[in-house]
């Protein structure tokens, strides 16, 4: 599992492109929204101090210095330099986070898993509030942006194929996010949503009753 926010490398820094988190502890800590917030909003916006972190998210100064302290502590943040007295500056640590997909450790498939139902909520909050303000968007935005579902009947392996297709098709923007000059005149931030997942609403065709229809 993983999610992303577009981050910018620190000035002189080489930014890893994801920070795994398999404690646990990490994965419960993660889940908190106000934690995923202040991660996406440092990977968006950083560096910035507490204080600032309480003005883009409604938090106390107090609030938010205590979960910069916890995010540090599992490496999904970090103090950057620059800082001022107490006013330290902080910095997301990577582009990505990422988690189990599965694990042999029920202690760790449990909080992977109330971690993936955390972000899921966050992501679809997020998509409310996008279609709720569409009707703003220029008219050649309205037209292109996607909303939509597929049914496909797919092995595990073939899965894990498209997944591996879907992240070579996006490689080739990522640079973007750090790098302005990248960016197309009229290029504007869009999230892309990857969610597949075994659809168990649908009732399997059992291949003996089918086989039987065939020969009769």
């Amino acid at each position: 599992m993983s999610e992303h926010e577009t981050a910018a490398p620190p000035p002189g820094d080489e930014q890893p492109r994801s920070v795994s988190l398999t404690d646990p502890r990490a994965l419960r800590a993660y889940a908190h929204p106000t934690r995923m917030t202040l991660v996406g909003l440092l990977r968006r916006s950083g560096p910035f101090t507490a204080t600032r972190a309480a003005e883009l998210t409604g938090e106390s100064v107090a609030s938010c210095s205590y979960h910069l302290r916890i995010l540090a502590k599992y490496g999904l943040v970090e103090e950057a330099p620059g800082g001022r007295g107490r006013e330290k500056p902080w910095r997301a640590t990577a582009r990505y986070t990422e988690w189990p997909g599965d694990s042999e450790d029920a202690s760790v498939a449990e909080a992977a898993d109330a971690l993936s139902a955390a972000v899921a909520e966050r992501y679809f909050e997020r998509v409310l509030r996008a279609m709720e303000d569409r009707h703003r968007l220029p008219k050649e935005w309205r037209e292109v942006e996607m909303f939509g579902d597929s049914l496909l009947h797919l092995t595990p392996d073939e899965l894990a194929t498209f997944s591996r297709q879907v992240d070579a098709l996006l490689r080739p923007y990522e640079d973007r996010a750090a790098d302005v000059s990248l960016r197309p005149e009229g290029a504007r931030p869009v999230s892309v949503l990857r969610i597949a997942y075994l659809d168990r609403e649908i009732p399997e065709e059992i291949p003996e009753l089918l086989h039987d229809d065939d020969e009769e």
